[in-house]
């Protein structure tokens, strides 16, 4: 493979690690909050209310239903309006993140359903407040499961951003369509793949990890 490429493939890379570090912060930011509220509406949880908790569950169902590929092309005017172009990295960053925020919302809300409510209850009985309890109680103990959450939610962003390259998003699904399979380069394609793949279990490796600290952290 030529220095040209070499060079190609690295900046596809950097280009990949700065739309999926930037989407992924952005579902995070977003995503917290909505999975803590998506559990505490529900029925018998702190903050019960059935209006609440049926329509936010009815949108981040429908978000996440839709096919990504789909979601890109539908949020073209949105992408636009927001950074002024629907090509490029910056612009894939918008659909990324729009796509990331329900799962992120539906693993928040998974994990902090298996916190033991024996643990909730014994704060209710202590005199703490909704907040205290959500923010001393029920993220602490659910800190492991999120990681795990936010570790598969990265993982799916690095497959969406190679995705994203099939209409001009960049990285290094870009790198794979213009390079590798309109020019017939199979080494090219090949090697992207290769490098996607080494990404995926460096993610998979540092979140587990993290959470087996955490775990062993919160045991302590």
């Amino acid at each position: 493979m030529s220095a040209k490429l070499l060079a190609l493939l690295f900046s596809s890379l950097a280009d990949t690690l700065y739309m999926v570090g930037v989407s992924s912060l952005i579902a995070f930011l977003f995503g917290l909050p909505l999975g803590v509220v998506l559990l505490v509406t529900e029925k018998g949880q702190l903050l019960e209310s059935a209006v609440i908790n049926r329509l936010l569950g009815s949108v981040v169902n429908a978000a996440r239903s839709t096919p990504f590929i789909i979601l890109m092309v539908l949020l073209i005017p949105v992408t636009r309006a927001i950074v002024g172009t629907s090509i490029g990295t910056n612009a894939a960053i918008v659909p990324l993140a729009i796509a990331a925020t329900p799962f992120v919302g539906r693993v928040i809300e998974g994990a902090l359903r298996e916190v033991d409510g024996g643990v909730v209850e014994a704060a209710l009985s202590m005199g703490a407040s909704p907040w205290q309890i959500i923010v001393k109680v029920l993220l602490p103990e659910a800190l492991p499961a999120i990681v795990v959450g936010l570790t598969l939610s990265v993982i799916n962003l690095i497959g969406y951003s190679a995705m994203a390259g099939a209409i001009g998003g960049g990285g290094l699904g870009d790198l794979a369509i213009r390079y590798g399979y309109q020019r017939f380069r199979l080494d090219v394609m090949f090697l992207t793949v290769v490098v996607l793949i080494a990404l995926v279990h460096l993610c998979q490796g540092l979140g587990d990890l993290l959470a087996r600290r955490l775990r062993r952290d919160g045991r302590n």
